[in-house]
């Protein structure tokens, strides 16, 4: 079998409230893996807020492309390498590793279906039904706007909730999450994310404004190039740190997690150079005793929650409008079940690059 053709497209994902309030669009960069005897093979990269997507495609195009065609695509982990090694004089962050995330998860589902095993199960499952967390809580929400989509998750049975915690003011940001652990009781557990807006004094600040409040998690306290500040941070609080969206490669998570800058760690599959990092990056947090908690695209972070025995949640935010994808999971009582079609199971519908093609 040999990769014969690469389409790839920048999507448009219009947003609806309450995403919109802070977000108008993501975009979304994909890659079309064709064979010559075999299956196709669908990869992506969630770009949010739009940001980098043209590059990421033209970096794809022109640089990681040209080294997978006519090559078996079962040899996963070879190609990674070729693609990850390509370019010395960059580092696969940023634009480079969201491009490889795309192809390599691309490359995956073509595993997948030419085995006839959903990736899971192809990678050693653990389970199949994986828990998850509601996400969402942006800053630019009124409270009112916050507690409604917290029940909202509520009602699909999600035990935890993710809220921003924005405001300048540590009094406020309480009393946002007071607002909401008013509104769902003792059903819902809490976590906050900073989204790195704070320096490492406002972040332990703000922590002990809310560390009688039995959150699970403080997220990205600090900015995520500053790993020394995280640990700091996370030595100064008592409610536990989590970060890691915006680490790009196992090395870098080893360095989180030898300073100790994290107990939960946050790998991106459309980030963390694809299907094959993600996995390293897993099983090296479980050699440490710490938990694996991806980041958004859940329909993808399932295969590899479901395949690491020290995954906890999945992070649902629901992103994708109805039409974009066929093959969706759903949330029923809090969690997923993993799809067993073969591959990652998702596939666009059959009009979404003609409706949503970024022009």
């Amino acid at each position: 079998m040999k990769v014969t053709r690469i389409e790839s497209a920048v999507l448009a994902v219009p947003m609806v409230k309450p995403v919109a309030l802070s977000f108008a669009e993501h975009r979304l960069v994909v890659a079309t893996l064709h064979t010559d005897d075999g299956p196709t093979g669908l990869g992506y990269s969630l770009c949010f807020g739009g940001g980098g997507a043209e590059a990421v495609q033209v970096y794809l195009e022109t640089r990681l492309k040209p080294l997978l065609l006519g090559e078996d695509p079962l040899f996963v982990e070879r190609l990674w390498e070729k693609m990850y090694r390509a370019d010395r004089g960059i580092k696969r962050q940023g634009v480079a590793a969201y491009a490889l995330s795309a192809l390599d998860i691309g490359l995956w589902d073509i595993v997948g279906k030419t085995a006839g095993l959903p990736l899971y199960k192809l990678w050693g499952a653990v389970t199949d039904r994986v828990d998850a967390y509601g996400s969402g809580g942006w800053g630019d929400y009124a409270i009112d706007d916050v507690v409604g989509e917290a029940q909202k998750y509520a009602a699909a049975g999600c035990r935890y909730y993710k809220m921003k915690i924005h405001d300048p003011d540590p009094r406020e940001n309480r009393r946002r999450v007071e607002a909401v652990l008013k509104a769902l009781g003792e059903r819902v557990r809490l976590m906050v994310d900073a989204n790195q807006k704070l320096d490492v004094l406002g972040a332990i600040r703000q922590a002990q404004a809310l560390e009688d409040l039995d959150l699970v998690w403080l997220e990205e306290p600090v900015l995520a190039d500053d790993v020394a500040g995280c640990a700091e941070v996370a030595r100064a609080i008592r409610i536990p740190v989590a970060t890691g969206e915006n680490a790009y490669s196992r090395y870098e998570f080893r360095e989180l997690i030898e300073r100790g800058a994290a107990r939960y760690l946050m790998p991106d599959v459309c980030r963390a150079n694809g299907f094959s990092e993600t996995l390293k990056i897993g099983r090296l947090a479980a050699a440490h005793q710490r938990l694996l908690s991806p980041h958004v695209v859940h329909e993808l972070s399932l295969h590899v929650a479901a395949a690491l025995p020290n995954a906890f949640l999945v992070e649902y935010m629901d992103w994708a409008p109805a039409d974009l994808f066929t093959g969706l999971p759903h949330c029923e009582g809090g969690a997923f079940r993993v799809p067993d079609r073969p591959g990652h199971g998702i596939a666009l519908a059959p009009d979404a690059l003609a409706r949503y093609r970024a022009r």
